[in-house]
């Protein structure tokens, strides 16, 4: 009856279609039409199947992510407190000879970097305070600095909004976690800043490898290099299959830190072994944000998030 009523009774049944020059023809231009994929489409599936497939891999470590994404986050702390200690004379010097802090600021300056990258990398590790903790190694890293003079050295400017891009990660991944009011009560607020965090740690991540792309000279092979992380940090940056792309940025970053920032292989006294192990600690810290942002997804201003929606 219901077919009767929608069609029969008004011509507008196949007979319809073709006394009006709407044929067979048009039918498969338009399944064409539908089954032909944009090229954005063609992306999303080809990156969906290797998400997939790396979900799947990665199962077994999955839930140790986190944890290991917030150790590899501070990690580049404790090393550098741990080279304070060890290198506390020439430390002290080098602060009063060329940064002419008066003697006494210079024992401070340090004693206090030290105590605050051991106690809030402690308090990052294990989930306590993470909003003091965080704030903390933030702290830390403004004043160093400024009290090396790094702040106008390019690359050490850009490694650090890395590094701070990974602790905005780990102070949103603290509140993912944290026990809310009780169930029914709006929590807004929060949420708002969770969003923005995750945002602001997913356009500071990519800084170090802008660093990397307008350091050292030119090859084949960097120039490959640096096509794959654009790509892959700008779909980092607008949220466009972040987790494939976070992982992509973790295995150039990793392959790259044991190639190039190989400070094992140097002698004791080698005059760049302290900066290969600084940057090499660096850009675990980096790498740590990045499992962050795969463990969490870019949150809800990104593509990814966008498209579950529409």
């Amino acid at each position: 009856m219901a077919q009767i009523r929608g069609t029969a009774g008004y011509n507008l049944g196949s007979s319809s279609q073709n006394r009006f020059g709407v044929g067979a023809g048009y039918t498969n231009m338009k399944a064409e039409a539908t089954n032909d994929p944009s090229p954005l489409e063609a992306i999303r599936a080809q990156t969906s199947k290797i998400e997939d497939w790396l979900d799947t891999l990665s199962e077994p470590v999955k839930p140790y992510l986190p944890a290991i994404g917030r150790f590899l986050i501070v990690v580049t702390f404790l090393e550098d407190a741990v080279r304070i200690l060890t290198q506390w004379h020439d430390q002290l010097l080098y602060l009063h000879d060329y940064r002419h802090f008066p003697t006494g600021a210079n024992h401070m300056f340090l004693a206090l970097n030290v105590i605050a990258m051991l106690i809030c990398s402690t308090m990052v590790i294990i989930r306590k305070h993470s909003n003091e903790a965080v704030a903390g190694l933030l702290g830390v890293v403004v004043t160093q600095a400024l009290g090396y003079g790094l702040i106008f050295d390019l690359n050490f400017f850009l490694r650090n909004l890395s590094v701070m891009g990974g602790l905005l990660m780990v102070l949103s991944d603290s509140w993912v976690r944290k026990k809310f009011a009780p169930a029914g009560l709006p929590q807004i607020d929060e949420k708002d800043r969770k969003m923005y965090l995750q945002l602001a740690g997913r356009i500071l991540l990519i800084f170090l490898f802008i660093g990397f792309v307008f350091a050292g000279n030119w090859s084949l092979s960097r120039i490959i290099v640096s096509g794959l992380g654009f790509v892959a940090c700008v779909m980092v940056v607008v949220g466009f299959k972040a987790k494939f792309s976070a992982v992509m940025l973790v295995l150039i970053l990793s392959v790259f830190n044991v190639i190039v920032n190989n400070f094992w292989t140097l002698h004791e006294h080698h005059p760049q072994k302290d900066f290969a192990k600084y940057d090499f600690f660096q850009i675990l810290s980096i790498v740590g944000g990045l499992l962050l942002l795969v463990n969490m997804g870019p949150g809800q201003f990104s593509v990814d998030e966008k498209k579950k929606v529409y």
